[in-house]
């Protein structure tokens, strides 16, 4: 076997990318040489590089046998007779109970980095009747980390399967199905607590800082009938999911430019963007003290009333925020007179200051280049498509108008970009490029307007932190997607905003294991790793005793070589086996 890193080469939307993977060479039975890529690292830095290109040579090198004697060679004489030794079985041994533990175990790593076990165990008390809500709360964490789906099928079908009753030393009948949806009844009281507790973890783990605060909202729907009572925050609302058919709620979330959550909040359903940041700025300068912060935001949340009151002397808040298009028209003349500052390599400004703001309008050749290439890519799939039905003779005026509203639904915002005229009777319809429009869109490509009261600030540095809210959207990505956070079934608005806090803590175990690969490799993600991990198995393996016992021996798979490669660059290990224990045959079949 050898192991090895390959470089792979690509350019994209205008602009060079190198990537990372490692390679096994396998030998198959015929001889072929065969290769598998073990792992993709993605982009990595010269240190990564050299550290992966080390751990390959490691795993490259033939490794000599270490098998050992169960006993020593040189045992002590016993000074006393030892008791007859019961006789294995070995003709009838079984194999029983096989349940997943590989990903349940990189879950309850991440719950102790978290310490979220110190956190809860000491809010959560057992119930007078034993039931242990501290290990019901990490089972549906875990749960909604690993494979999200509803309380019942955690029920019926997920938590049998898993390893969680061993990794916890829980009884099996943990995941019974009212106890988990009573968990959730325990769990809001201490929603701030938490967020205090995380602040504390994320500085200590990470060196996490809060003086840049990213701020977006999503709305998640649900599967119930309204009415609901007066003041319910389930309502009809601008559906980010397109489920307008839908009831909803808004989620508010703040995060590091890291990715590291500070805190979230759940607001009415039918609440505008505009509306939610008043309030969720008293929350963050409560939480988080009152030291100057800089917020940044997408257009269309703050108003020029929130912008007014962040800039006032005694709030003292900072903001960077996108503008609407239509502002840009009123400042078009201004800038164009203004000369283009090269702030960086590939990236110039223009700068307009106006009262206690400064308004920079920016120009990313790389954003030029990855928004041109996208434009055009997608403009040549319309025009195709345009042509083929321009081809097909016998279709019909409502056939046309049926295709033309699928081609735009598909072209986006290409579709301005083509004029297309339909004959108010008839089948007889033209198309053509809107050239005004094109040389506009062209000129607007790769350009950003800006706001700020940062005036002091170096411009590139403004258009950085800007570009930083994607880590909000792949936070709503994650929640949405890899979490499950939607749809939501429960019919009980506590336990709604208790579903909304158990999948914020599975972010939270998310984004720790994001910032440790990426200490390692920046292509490694989390879901490739649960993925791989996952594979990993805890069996019982019973071996039958003479005299009627079972000696059971609870053994986990053994890591293969992509597990492997992980936990060494990780730097983690795996936990002892359980010790072996003898049964008698009527306790197993109980």
């Amino acid at each position: 076997m050898g192991l090895f890193l390959r470089r792979h080469a690509r350019h994209k939307n205008g602009k060079d990318h190198t990537y990372w993977s490692l390679v096994e060479n396998q030998r198959s039975p015929s001889g072929k040489v065969i290769q598998r890529q073990a792992l993709y690292l993605g982009e990595l830095s010269q240190a990564q590089q050299q550290a992966w290109a080390a751990l390959a040579a490691q795993f490259s090198q033939p490794s000599p046998s270490h098998a050992q004697d169960l006993l020593p060679s040189t045992t002590p004489t016993p000074t006393h007779p030892l008791p007859p030794t019961p006789t294995i079985q070995f003709s009838k041994f079984s194999l029983h109970n096989p349940r997943q533990w590989g990903a349940c175990w990189i879950a309850a790593r991440l719950w102790q980095d978290l310490r979220l076990d110190q956190f809860w165990h000491a809010r959560l008390p057992p119930s007078r009747e034993g039931t242990h809500w501290a290990h019901l709360l990490q089972v549906l964490v875990t749960y909604r980390l690993i494979d999200p789906g509803s309380e019942f099928r955690l029920h019926r079908e997920w938590f049998p399967h898993s390893a969680m009753a061993d990794i916890l030393g829980a009884d099996p009948a943990l995941g019974a199905k009212d106890n988990l949806y009573r968990c959730l009844d325990h769990l809001l009281a201490h929603r701030d607590a938490l967020f205090d507790h995380l602040q504390q973890r994320w500085k200590d783990l990470f060196a996490a800082e809060f003086d840049v605060v990213l701020y977006d909202l999503t709305s998640t729907y649900f599967e119930s009938d309204p009415p609901f009572p007066e003041g319910d925050k389930r309502r009809h609302g601008y559906s980010r999911d397109h489920r307008s058919d839908c009831v909803q709620v808004v989620v508010a979330l703040a995060i590091t430019p890291e990715g590291l959550p500070m805190a979230y909040e759940v607001m009415p359903g039918n609440i505008q963007d505009r509306q939610s940041l008043v309030r969720f700025l008293g929350k963050i300068r409560r939480r988080f003290g009152k030291a100057r912060r800089t917020w940044i935001m997408d257009r269309g949340i703050p108003t020029e009333e929130t912008l007014g009151l962040m800039r006032r002397k005694r709030h003292r808040i900072s903001y960077l925020v996108g503008t609407p298009k239509g502002r840009l028209s009123t400042l078009e003349k201004r800038l164009a007179d203004r000369p283009w500052h090269r702030a960086r390599e590939k990236v110039t400004v223009k700068l307009v200051d106006e009262q206690d703001e400064l308004f920079v309008w920016v120009e990313s050749a790389d954003r030029v280049s990855k928004e041109r290439a996208m434009r055009r890519r997608r403009m040549r799939a319309l025009l195709k498509r345009l042509k083929e039905l321009k081809e097909q003779a016998n279709l019909g005026r409502d056939d046309l108008l049926v295709k033309l509203g699928q081609a735009k639904q598909k072209a986006g915002r290409a579709y301005g970009l083509v004029r297309i005229v339909v004959e108010k009777e008839g089948a007889g319809w033209s198309y053509g490029i809107d050239r005004p429009k094109l040389r506009a869109t062209r000129r607007r490509e790769g350009r950003y307007l800006l706001r700020t009261n940062l005036t002091s600030e170096d411009p590139a540095q403004l258009w950085e932190m800007y570009l930083r809210l994607v880590e909000v959207e792949s936070a709503f990505r994650d929640l949405k997607g890899d979490l499950g956070l939607r749809p939501i079934y429960h019919s009980k608005e506590s336990r709604v905003e208790a579903h909304i806090f158990v999948a914020f803590m599975a972010y939270c175990l998310h984004v720790c294991l994001r910032q440790q690969l990426r200490r390692a490799a920046g292509g490694l993600t989390p879901r490739a790793m649960l993925e791989k991990f996952g594979r990993m198995e805890l069996i019982d393996v019973h071996l039958p005793l003479d005299g009627g016992q079972t000696l059971v021996l609870t053994r986990r798979t053994q890591p293969d070589l992509d597990q492997r490669l992980l936990l060494r660059g990780l730097g983690w290990e795996l936990p002892e086996d359980a010790p072996p224990r003898i049964t008698e045959d009527m306790d197993l079949a109980t």
